[in-house]
């Protein structure tokens, strides 16, 4: 069975953007959050998005590495992200590119076959996407990264849940800017 995996950056408040999807409230990453994050990235095999956030990186990193002034890593990054298979769910659009399938039938039911199959470690993100595999206690392993920014409302990380959802401390670390960095497994 696939491993599933759900990471984004977060603020202390918990949430992912803030009101009107404003996720400027941390600023780019330290080089060493974004070195964590892409090592993190080569090793995920396929990558499951909802549609706002996949509208959101498909915007910007299929030319990522052509951008004036892109690091090393974020040209690497960009390079990972187009060669790293996704698939997007979604049933208000209708085209998607960039090494993706499009999934625009019940995402639960399309993601527990995904998991049940062979391969490597899947991602998942896009807050709603993870919440409806949150609630059906598919993601295995949390990873958020929280900044020291509160911004009171907006799209939360968690999703209101039927059951309580047990997990173990996997890692902790500290990165520049005072971000947070913790892992959890799902205690089965």
């Amino acid at each position: 069975m696939r491993k599933l995996v759900y990471g984004m950056n977060v603020t202390l408040d918990g949430y992912i953007a803030a009101p009107g999807d404003d996720i400027s409230w941390g600023g780019p990453p330290s080089d060493e959050l974004f070195q964590w994050w892409l090592d993190r990235e080569r090793a995920i095999a396929l990558t499951l998005y909802g549609r706002k956030l996949w509208q959101t990186m498909s915007s910007y990193w299929p030319t990522g590495d052509q951008q004036p002034g892109a690091t090393p890593a974020e040209i690497e990054y960009a390079w990972n992200w187009r060669d790293t298979p996704k698939v997007v769910f979604s049933a208000t659009i209708d085209k998607v590119d960039w090494n993706t399938r499009l999934v625009t039938g019940d995402a639960v039911a399309e993601i527990s076959r995904l998991k049940a199959g062979d391969g490597g470690p899947m991602g998942i993100a896009g807050a709603t996407l993870a919440g409806a595999a949150m609630r059906a206690g598919l993601i295995d392993e949390y990873v958020l990264a929280t900044y020291p920014v509160m911004v009171g409302g907006g799209t939360p990380f968690w999703t209101p849940l039927d059951s309580r959802l047990n997990l173990n401390l996997l890692e902790t670390r500290t990165f520049p800017g005072g971000v947070v960095l913790t892992r959890y497994e799902t205690r089965r």
